[in-house]
């Protein structure tokens, strides 16, 4: 369990099938070893303490970086002391002699070990992929670690000039500040209304910056005007078509989500 709060059913579920199939395998007298463990949790517990740090109208900046991680440690402690007794008033048959915890430095160690040996076999391998980010706390998230929710949001026209004739084409976007970005406007193939469009330029509003209108299969015609703003560096969809067209990435954030140099005269505002 991680060290954010107590245990709850699911957990005791867990551990009573869990202690039932310890207690199953030494009672055919096979040698059976259940060790007990939290884990850290990482971010959800920063988190955690953050909040209790809000009560107090203070922040983590306010107080430092040691006496952030002294009460961040006081409250994994106690936590882990919380879950241990739940643990065992639930009669879990752990050998609670060998508890253990993910900032121990045998798993730690033995993290640190793995990493390298996956590294000299050439398995791990530093590269560019998307990533969930958070301005906050200035720190990438896992998969597991972003909720979504669905929000009620508005769905922007843009018109892009042509640059070899007159006319424009249309993009429908949730996020016009990812247009400084772009690096093409894709089509459907076989959308008939964008057929003469294959294969012009067109030009980004505000930079002027010139963009390729090429054509693509993930392109969903039935959404907004069949269009799509090619951003790679801000969405995951977007950065699959930019694989497969050789198209440059370009990303317009700072960490601390505010627009950078490549957001021209919208440098340094909020995203």
């Amino acid at each position: 369990p991680k060290v954010t709060g107590e245990l709850h059913l699911g957990h005791a579920l867990t551990t009573s099938l869990e202690d039932i199939m310890t207690r199953w395998h030494r009672m055919r007298g096979e040698p059976t070893l259940w060790l007990p463990g939290t884990d850290h949790a990482g971010i959800a517990t920063q988190v955690l303490v953050e909040l209790e740090l809000a009560k107090q109208g203070l922040t983590k900046t306010d107080i430092g970086r040691q006496r952030f991680l002294e009460m961040t440690w006081e409250w994994a402690n106690k936590s882990r002391k919380s879950i241990n007794r739940q643990h065992q008033l639930l009669g879990a048959s752990c050998d609670w002699t060998r508890d253990c915890f993910t900032l121990d430095e045998g798993p730690s160690k033995a993290v640190r070990t793995a990493f390298v040996r996956l590294y000299h076999r050439g398995l791990v391998y530093r590269g560019e992929r998307m990533i969930n980010w958070c301005p906050r706390c200035q720190t990438a998230l896992s998969d597991l670690e972003v909720e979504h929710r669905d929000i009620t949001g508005r769905l922007y026209y843009v018109r892009y000039p042509l640059a070899t004739r007159e006319g424009f084409v249309t993009v429908a976007t949730t996020r016009p500040e990812t247009i400084f970005g772009d690096t093409a406007v894709a089509v459907n193939p076989r959308d008939q209304r964008s057929k003469d469009l294959q294969g012009e330029t067109a030009i980004l509003p505000i930079i002027g910056k010139r963009v390729p209108i090429i054509a693509d299969e993930a392109v969903d015609p039935s959404f907004g005007t069949g269009a799509l703003k090619i951003t790679p560096a801000h969405d995951p969809t977007d950065l699959e078509v930019a694989q497969r067209h050789h198209l440059p990435r370009v990303d317009v954030m700072n960490p601390d989500a505010t627009m950078n140099d490549n957001a021209g005269p919208y440098k340094g505002f909020d995203r």
